[in-house]
């Protein structure tokens, strides 16, 4: 009897078990993620707009306000993805995040739909406004630290939560690869559709109907986020957290350190403990690899590191595996560190460009113009575009060639899509100095309210190469992060893209309060009135940097070591220990994590 019960119990486990994760919970996922962005976008893309013509603050300050609120925004998920790795795990990071979220939204649409909390109107002809008072600008950054906080529990978690789904079935078992990855690129297409929507619609509301509905729309859109992704709970494989990475980081190098006059042994004699990892690693443990020899001190058995219990002492004594969780992060940080430029020069899409934008021919038909902020569809229309072909025809293309299910591995598909990034900013500064001529032979170089007989679509090749090298880079940096990461840390690896964004933001700042500061003796790069600055000076500054930056990606990717992972059930591929000057055969082995 007791056995038919247990069986009982286990088949309705089985049962239950078999109903969640896959492709079904996607429309709940991704449907939240879609909101997320459409209420972000919707209010990020044209809040220079808000800030110089509603807030009526100076064109260099509310560049930066923007930077640094996207800095905050993107540094927030690397505290997120901490919280969901250590205890909370990413469906209630993601719930909690999505609700602190709305709240900020809610502040926001309130500030600007509230008279009292904003300035009066310009008068006609006046030549200064009144700026947002010290109450009114404190509104505004307390409902973007809102929004801020909020985008800290869902942007680490929602990719990564999306692709546990199609990483293990229900038994702990490897799931299928190529879904693994068209999970990547439909996640990202999902996105800029929401960006796409947002820079068309949301931004159209905002220019031609009042901001208080266009804020309004987007905050709609985050409450059908949350009950969307909330409705999806039966269906979620939810992975438990593995306890904090970073105390297990933080007790493998004190062990090493406390070891540091030891002598490494024999790999082979390095302490091993298949139970204590084996809730951070279920789809196999890490291998030993020869680099940074020092942290396999950590591994290295002394009196007084077992407990007579037989449990280790986790402050002086490591596995291997998790000897080799420090060494992956590691290993990444350079290749991590590239993709911070990337960010630093497509800042001025959101701020520049788009005050470039506002000084050109909109017209697309008598009554009706395009909003300076909805240029970045080009952008998102390229992106899409890109991301369809790239999956539909270009990698099939490219596997007759390489061998490899994805066509091109994640680090050549970033490195390619930086060399596209530096083409957008090389012919972004070349139609600035077009657009520079064009003010100056109408005679308006000191009129930069008037429209200049020149069309707002010079700017679309610059928008749509954006788009284009994006559909590259984001992309690949994504699946090369959570590949590369150990399995109990691809939140937190998650959280690293948007670290990247975060500093990237930051540095765009710095970026241009420095050459702002430096250019104001010897005539200003970036004034108000574009039409006497020197942007496309700014641009070509930002592609030597970018070539500096390639370079520097290229010697890191030469240098790189992937992690190697065991053998499980003769599905996971057991790769190369080598420094990237393997052999062939380990460098076919490495195909699908390249």
């Amino acid at each position: 009897m007791a056995e038919d019960g247990r069986a009982e119990k286990d088949a309705t486990v089985e049962t239950k078990a078999k109903r969640q994760g896959g492709f079904r919970t996607m429309p709940f996922i991704l449907a939240n993620d879609f909101c997320d962005r459409l209420a972000n976008v919707g209010f990020g893309s044209n809040l220079i707009s808000y800030l110089t013509l509603q807030l009526h603050l100076p064109l260099v300050e509310a560049s930066n306000t923007i930077t640094n609120y996207h800095g905050t925004a993107n540094l927030t998920p690397l505290v997120g993805g901490l919280i969901a790795d250590s205890f909370a795990g990413r469906f209630w990071t993601i719930t909690f995040g999505s609700i602190i979220y709305q709240l900020g939204m809610v502040c926001l649409t309130l500030s600007a739909a509230l008279p009292s909390l904003r300035p009066p109107p310009c008068a006609k002809h006046a030549a200064d406004c009144q700026r947002a008072s010290s109450t009114q600008i404190a509104v505004l950054y307390l409902s973007l630290l809102c929004t801020s906080i909020g985008t800290g529990g869902t942007r680490p978690c929602v990719m990564a939560f999306g692709a546990d789904q199609l990483e293990l079935d229900a038994h702990g078992r490897r799931g299928a690869k190529r879904p693994k990855w068209d999970f990547f690129n439909l996640y990202f297409f999902g996105i800029e559709l929401a960006k796409l929507t947002a820079v068309t619609a949301v931004v159209y509301i905002q220019e031609n109907v009042g901001w208080g509905w266009g804020l309004g729309v987007p905050t709609i859109a985050m409450l059908v986020a949350v009950v969307a992704f909330v409705s999806g709970y039966p269906l979620y494989v939810r992975m438990p957290p593995g306890g904090s990475p970073l105390v297990r980081l933080a007790q493998v190098a004190a062990a090493a350190f406390k070891k540091r006059k030891a002598v490494v042994p024999d790999p082979s004699l390095l302490y091993e403990d298949k139970e204590l990892d084996a809730g951070i690693s279920t789809t196999g443990r890490l291998l030993h690899t020869d680099q940074l020899k020092f942290f396999d001190k950590a591994a290295i058995v002394t009196d007084g590191d077992v407990l007579p219990s037989g449990q280790p002492k986790l402050w002086r004594l490591s596995t291997v595996h998790r000897v080799e969780e420090l060494k992956s992060i590691i290993r990444m940080l350079p290749i991590w560190a590239a993709g911070i430029l990337l960010v630093t020069s497509a800042s001025h899409n959101s701020s520049f460009a788009i005050q470039q934008a506002r000084t050109m021919d909109r017209d697309i038909t008598p009554r009706f113009k395009i909003p300076p902020a909805s240029m970045l569809i080009f952008t998102n229309l390229a992106m899409l575009l890109t991301l369809a072909f790239y999956d539909r025809v270009l990698v099939r293309v490219l596997r007759r060639f390489t061998g490899r299910p994805n066509g091109i591995t994640h680090l050549q598909r970033t490195g390619i899509g930086m060399t596209i990034a530096m083409l957008a900013n090389a012919v972004a500064a070349v139609v600035e100095r077009r657009r520079k001529a064009v003010a100056a032979a109408s005679g308006l170089l000191d009129s930069p309210k008037a429209v200049l007989p020149m069309s707002v679509f010079w700017l679309v090749p610059q928008y749509a190469i954006h788009g284009v090298a994006d559909a590259f880079m984001d992309v690949g940096r994504m699946e090369f992060l959570y590949d590369q990461a150990p399995e109990s840390m691809r939140s937190t690896a998650a959280a690293l893209y948007w670290l990247t964004m975060s500093i990237g933001s930051y540095m765009g700042t710095l970026l241009v309060t420095i050459v702002h500061e430096k250019t104001r003796r010897s005539g200003q790069w970036l004034p108000d009135n574009l039409n006497r600055g020197k942007l496309d000076s700014y641009y070509w500054l930002v592609v030597g940097l970018q070539v500096i930056n390639l370079v520097y990606y290229f010697v890191c990717v030469k240098y790189y070591t992937f992690k190697p992972l065991e053998t499980v059930g003769g599905e996971e591929l057991e790769m190369h220990h080598g420094n990237g000057k393997g052999t062939e055969d380990a460098k076919k082995q490495d195909a699908n994590f390249k």
